[in-house]
C-alpha cells in the first residue's frame, strides 16, 4: 500500500532540476500540445493566454469531487485561469476563462500549505496543464515547507507527453478527462486540434506513471489514475468507442467517473445538439457501455 506522495521520495536536487528545466519550456513554450513557441518569460501570450506567472481563480477544500478525493475534510482545490480547450459548453467557463490572481511560487506555496493546514486530503491542481513549470516550482518550496499530501493532475486530457513524462515520480494522482473518441468532434467543440489522440498517448503515459487507482484503509486514495467522462447529448463524445479504448489500452480495471451533469453552458445554445441537456436513457446507455467494454471498471 502506498501511503505516501511520490514527491517526497524524489530527491531534493532532483525536483529542483525538473523544476527548472520546466521553467526553461516557457522561453519558447511546449508546455502544452499547442506548441505556441512564445517566451512566456517575456510576456509572450499564445493560446491560453497565460503569461510567466500562473493566474488562480480561486482556491479552497471543495467536497463535490470522487469520494476518493473528498473524505471528510475535502479535496483542496486550487482552479487555474486560462484553460489551454476551448471548450464552447465549458461547465466552468466563469472561472477557466477569466482572468485571475497572479500569484508567485511562493505564493502558490504557500496556497498548498494552507490548504492542507486545513486539513484536505490532497492538492487539487484544476486545468494545470499549461502552468506545470509554475505549479513544479511552487512544490519546491512547499515540499521544504512541510507540504506531505498527495498531488492530483486534474486536467482536460490536452496533454504534452513529453512534460508529462518530467513528472514522473511527482504526480500521485492524474484525474483527465477523455472527452471524444472523434477528434473532429474535438475540433469543432473544444476548438483544438487532434485531441483524441493527443489525449490517448497522455493518459497511457499517465497510467504508466501511477497505474490504477489505489484507496487506502479509509477510502482515500493515495494513488492511481481516475478517468473523468462527461455524456454529451446525442452520443457526440462516442462513450462507447472512449470505454473500449479505455479497457484494451489502459486498463480494464480503471476506476471511471462517468458524469450526467452536462447542461448547455457557455456558447452551447449556439451549437445544434448541445443546447440540451442530456436524457436519463443517454446517460444509461453510457454506463451500459462502460459494463460492457469491461466488467471490472471501477465506476463512481
Amino acid at each position: 500500500m502506498i501511503d505516501y506522495p511520490s514527491y517526497i521520495t524524489c530527491p531534493e536536487k532532483s525536483l529542483q532540476r525538473t523544476a527548472l528545466e520546466l521553467v526553461s519550456l516557457l522561453e519558447d513554450c511546449t508546455v502544452c500540445p499547442h506548441h505556441c513557441h512564445v517566451n512566456r518569460l517575456k510576456g509572450e501570450l499564445g493560446y491560453c493566454h497565460a503569461g510567466w506567472h500562473a493566474e488562480i481563480s480561486g482556491y479552497g477544500p471543495h467536497s463535490g469531487e470522487e469520494s476518493p478525493l473528498v473524505g471528510r475534510y475535502g479535496s483542496g482545490t486550487i482552479f487555474f485561469s486560462h484553460c489551454n480547450m476551448g471548450c464552447v459548453y465549458c461547465q466552468n467557463w466563469d472561472t477557466s476563462h477569466s482572468q485571475g490572481e497572479q500569484v508567485s511560487p511562493e505564493e502558490l506555496a504557500d496556497i498548498m500549505l494552507d490548504l492542507q493546514s486545513q486539513g484536505c486530503h490532497n492538492i487539487n491542481l484544476v486545468s494545470p496543464s499549461h502552468y506545470v513549470p509554475q505549479i513544479i516550482a511552487a512544490l519546491v518550496s512547499a515540499a521544504n515547507r512541510g507540504l506531505r499530501i498527495p498531488l492530483v493532475y486534474n486536467s482536460g486530457g490536452y496533454d504534452e507527453k513529453a512534460v508529462l513524462e518530467k513528472l514522473n515520480g511527482i504526480i500521485d494522482i492524474y484525474m483527465p478527462d477523455f472527452k471524444y473518441a472523434d477528434p473532429t468532434v474535438g475540433k469543432k467543440l473544444s476548438c483544438i486540434d487532434a485531441y483524441t489522440d493527443i489525449a490517448k498517448t497522455a493518459i497511457k503515459e499517465m497510467h504508466r506513471q501511477v497505474g490504477d487507482l489505489v484507496v487506502g484503509d479509509k477510502g482515500i486514495a493515495c494513488h492511481g489514475l481516475i478517468i473523468r467522462h462527461l455524456v454529451l447529448p446525442g452520443n457526440l463524445a462516442a462513450t462507447d468507442e472512449i470505454m473500449r479504448f479505455i479497457a484494451q489500452e489502459i486498463s480494464p480495471y480503471s476506476y471511471i467517473n462517468i458524469m450526467d451533469q452536462y447542461y448547455p453552458e457557455f456558447k452551447a445554445g449556439s451549437y445544434p445538439g448541445l443546447n440540451r441537456p442530456i436524457s436519463r436513457s443517454e446517460y444509461q446507455a453510457a454506463l451500459t457501455a462502460a459494463k460492457k467494454a469491461s466488467p471490472h471498471f471501477r465506476l463512481a
